[in-house]
């Protein structure tokens, strides 16, 4: 409901949802995807911008909790940006890693890591996709089209970061982004901290070698922001 009421993008109408015994389901309407040319590309980065530029939240997180995939996210109000993503997002799923009984580390060093990466970035909170990776989106006549949200309001810088985490869009998708709302200094530094996010939860749903994808993201952010475990 939050995409097609504060997007450009054409979004696929819900038409039923249910629960079975074990399952709750959704029906969406059917939308047939067009292969995208160069401008298609470049209309979707517009269309991200501009839902990006609408800071009409003063706070990180959404009314509501919802899912990542199939994990459970949780979404409380918070004030301060370093504190909602380094407690609610990275500090969430290695607790679930560690209830499941992989143990990643210190996750009390883990979050305080985190938070400090982030501590002197400076944002207003943005509407957020959440899962914005290229098997969420495509094209309709072509028309942008998103689906499968994890809305929250948080750093539109952690939708950027995703679309490249499984392999980036087409160039001009950012270049469009950038000419529309360009990005701040140090995002690229933020890009891996905002996609351990969805490594963790990888790992949370897949295990396997995930779990060693998540291990090395974040060895690698311990030393990069010297932290201690």
């Amino acid at each position: 409901a939050l995409l097609t009421q504060e997007s450009l993008f054409m979004v696929p109408d819900c038409l039923l949802t249910g629960t079975t015994l074990e399952y709750s389901f959704s029906v969406l309407e059917w939308l047939s995807f067009d292969e995208p040319t160069a401008v298609n590309w470049a209309q979707m980065g517009e269309y991200l911008a501009h839902m990006h530029l609408k800071h009409e939240q003063a706070m990180f997180g959404s009314e509501d909790d919802n899912f990542i995939g199939i994990t459970p996210q949780p979404n409380q109000w918070h004030k301060k940006w370093d504190v909602f993503f380094s407690e609610d997002r990275i500090g969430w799923q290695l607790q679930l890693l560690r209830e499941k009984g992989f143990n990643l580390g210190d996750i009390d060093t883990c979050v305080e890591c985190v938070k400090d990466a982030l501590h002197h970035h400076h944002l207003k909170p943005s509407l957020l996709h959440g899962d914005l990776w290229r098997g969420n989106l495509g094209f309709h006549q072509g028309v942008p089209c998103i689906f499968d949200p994890a809305c929250y309001y948080g750093d539109r810088e952690a939708d950027i970061a995703m679309t490249k985490l499984f392999g980036a869009l087409p160039q001009p998708f950012y270049d469009a982004y950038q000419h529309h709302y360009p990005l701040q200094h140090g995002h690229d530094v933020r890009e891996a901290v905002y996609n351990l996010y969805h490594i963790l939860n990888h790992a949370n749903i897949f295990a396997g070698h995930y779990l060693t994808q998540a291990k090395d993201a974040i060895e690698n952010l311990m030393k990069e922001m010297a932290c201690t475990r």
